[in-house]
């Protein structure tokens, strides 16, 4: 049986990615343990992985996750309060699909999409 999912992005530096999901979007470390080169973190039930490439060219990674939410416009304010960039064609907006959806782009390039069902 599948239980849960946990997806892995790429990062160029360890160091970068924490302080961007950790002190900007409020995830936190996951794990007891440092990896060389690999980062845990966890926001309520969401967990994301991260391994490092240093020779990730940015402007061709095309790593995307979906997360769904409760609070999508409570989760909106709160980072257009925090000064957190919204992706260009990715602000709150309510999709064909039946969801309200926006969009962020990490220190890496990986778009980090939002979504509530309406």
């Amino acid at each position: 049986m599948l239980t849960d999912i946990h997806p892995k992005l790429p990062m160029r530096n360890k160091a970068v990615t924490k302080d961007y999901y950790v002190n900007k979007l409020g995830f936190e470390v996951f794990g007891n343990k440092d990896f060389d080169g690999y980062l845990m973190i966890l926001k309520d039930r969401i967990q994301i992985h991260f391994f490092e490439y240093k020779e990730l060219n940015p402007k061709v990674n095309y790593g995307q996750i979906y997360i769904r939410t409760n609070a999508i416009d409570t989760l909106y304010k709160s980072f257009l309060e925090k000064k957190i960039t919204i992706h260009p064609a990715g602000h709150l907006q309510v999709k064909p699909w039946g969801q309200k959806e926006f969009s962020i782009l990490d220190p890496d390039n990986n778009l980090i999409t939002f979504g509530q069902a309406i």
